[in-house]
């Protein structure tokens, strides 16, 4: 069990886990790939990004099929390096997830979240992701919710 499901099970939140096979880092769009191995859209699966804000880490959850509009996230943002993301979060990149991670860092989930009953994020491993209802993903994250993602590869 990832830090990722001990944290939903720990919460007491419906969830429901799913595994898919056949999809590696660097195959293109890496989770785009993940949402048609699941047979989801991809603007249902949301990606955990990190990136440096004025310095300091913070976690971006966007949508499958859109990119982190870097200006919406701050004034000073770029995405963090992998070994950044994986200090900080204790995953590796492909399985970062929002929850359960290392360090609690300042999170923003995409608002396009809020328009599904449930959504899809890395349950902290490569091969597996949790569903779960966007505003149980924005309680446990303690998170912001605004519109950071656009349109672009």
């Amino acid at each position: 069990m990832t830090p990722a499901v001990q944290a939903a099970k720990n919460a007491g939140i419906e969830f429901q886990l799913h595994e898919y096979e056949g999809v590696e880092v660097g195959d293109g769009d890496y989770a785009t790939a993940v949402a048609a191995a699941l047979g989801r859209p991809a603007a249902q699966l949301f990606k955990t990004l990190v990136a440096s804000v004025d310095g300091k880490l913070a976690v971006f959850v966007v949508p499958a099929d859109r990119q982190l509009d870097l200006h919406a996230a701050g004034k000073r943002a770029t995405l963090a390096s992998h070994a950044e993301a994986e200090r900080a979060t204790g995953y590796v990149v492909g399985g970062i997830s929002p929850l359960g991670q290392r360090k609690r860092l300042p999170t923003t989930i995409d608002a396009s979240a809020l328009e599904w009953e449930t959504i899809l994020v890395s349950a902290g491993r490569r091969g597996l992701q949790i569903e779960l209802a966007p505003h149980d993903l924005v309680r446990l994250t303690s998170a912001q919710v605004s519109s950071i993602a656009r349109s672009g590869t």
